[in-house]
């Protein structure tokens, strides 16, 4: 297919992946990282998903909800970083149109789903700070199901309308995408005509999704925060806030570069694009990493289970 600027035509059969437009010579220098933290997410999370199966003590609220939130960081960070090392190691670029498509759906769907998640979570935290004697009949696992099916159905109906949306434009400029993977604002830049639509309906993604979510989870903490300081002495107020620290990690290392990725791809538009993808890559491959270090560093109760695991394995 032509790449010409001048050829008009509908739903190209392929996407041209560029990578990181201005940083090709360092391809094989940036997959190693890349490479580094997919596997750390891999392992990371099934070790969260392992750990929570094989420990009665973990089968509550909050570890389900890490479950779901580890489900999540490995299907977002599946969904985009294969092509890119493809693209690094084979300079390997194009992926089919529908692919595409199908990739920006997988990938916004599930950061709708993860900031719903995160949200369900600082909702356990409030129920066990706020009201702990009514903890376990509020949280009940039946209801637990529901908040998690709740989130991916909020994702998927959010989403659902943007590959109908990119698939009724004309795509007469490229087919080109300055990307390392096919990304919603970048797919309406490669489009014709009038895509205010498309624009507007992704500020509503962000807006309705993950700004919503940080409402509710201010609110949250604003409870809790009064319900710490109510308590008599310093060292319960700190044993309190502590238990809440791996989730307000995790909530930071996600909503910061989300949002900074998002306003610096529609008002950074003088930054260079060799400084636009890797920050996008970072808000989708940070936080899928940091997750289980953060909950397993924190959890004292993954702790302990990791090291009976390692001591039963050094005595067989």
């Amino acid at each position: 297919m032509s790449h010409s600027n001048t050829t008009e035509f509908i739903n190209p059969s392929t996407i041209i992946l560029l990578g990181i437009p201005g940083l090709e010579a360092a391809y094989v220098w940036l997959s190693i990282p890349f490479c580094i933290m997919y596997i750390i997410i891999i392992l990371g999370n099934f070790f969260i998903l392992f750990i929570v199966k094989i420990e009665p003590s973990l089968h509550e609220p909050m570890y389900y909800f890490l479950c779901m939130l580890a489900v999540t960081d490995l299907v977002l960070s599946s969904s985009t970083l294969p092509k890119m090392l493809i693209i690094f190691w084979f300079n390997s670029r194009e992926i089919d149109f529908n692919a595409c498509i199908l990739q920006v759906f997988f990938v916004h769907c599930f950061a709708v789903m993860e900031s719903g998640i995160f949200l369900a979570m600082a909702f356990d935290r409030y129920v066990a700070i706020c009201h702990p004697l009514r903890h376990s009949t509020i949280l009940t696992n039946p209801v637990v199901a529901r908040i998690g099916l709740a989130a991916a159905l909020r994702g998927i109906m959010i989403i659902f309308p943007y590959p109908f949306l990119l698939r009724r434009w004309l795509y007469c400029r490229t087919n080109v995408l300055p990307h390392t993977h096919c990304d919603h604002i970048y797919m309406v830049k490669l489009a014709c005509g009038d895509t205010s639509i498309s624009s507007y309906y992704g500020l509503f993604v962000l807006f309705s999704g993950k700004c919503v979510d940080i409402f509710f989870i201010t609110i949250s903490y604003f409870q809790i925060l009064r319900a710490v300081f109510r308590l008599p002495t310093k060292e319960a107020r700190l044993k309190t806030l502590g238990t809440c620290t791996s989730h307000i990690c995790a909530i930071l290392a996600f909503y910061i570069p989300s949002f900074f990725s998002s306003f610096t791809q529609r008002f950074g538009k003088s930054l260079p694009l060799h400084f636009h993808v890797p920050i996008a890559n970072i808000y989708l491959l940070v936080p899928p990493m940091l997750n289980p270090i953060i909950y397993g560093v924190r959890s004292k109760q993954m702790r302990e289970r990791l090291l009976r695991l390692f001591n039963c394995a050094s005595k067989s």
